[in-house]
């Protein structure tokens, strides 16, 4: 279980009104400039909706090389906490522009 909490110094970002494709690469932006400047802790506000955000904000979680952990927060469904690694390998390039196969591997 994720131990973690929001709290209001935690960078975040809002996606409401964003397509699918847009949200995808505010994520992974948002994702790497955290890392980059080294805030481990972010909040990802998807909506509740009909859950297509939260879907696609999750699979790019969970491809991330530079996401602990995740999960919804407890008092607000409309919202993802993310946990980032504080060190990763030095070959892997953080960048949105990583390919992936049909199985969801990088190459």
């Amino acid at each position: 279980m994720m131990n973690l909490l929001h709290h209001n110094n935690m960078p975040e970002l809002d996606l409401h009104g964003e397509n699918r494709i847009s949200a995808k690469i505010l994520v992974e932006e948002f994702l790497n400039d955290n890392y980059k400047m080294g805030k481990y802790e972010v909040s990802i506000v998807h909506g509740i909706g009909s859950g297509i955000l939260k879907k696609e904000v999750h699979n790019v979680l969970k491809k991330s090389s530079i996401v602990q952990e995740y999960g919804l927060d407890n008092f607000n469904s409309g919202c993802t906490l993310v946990r980032l690694c504080k060190s990763i390998d030095k070959n892997t390039k953080i960048s949105y522009n990583m390919r992936h196969n049909s199985k969801g591997e990088r190459v």
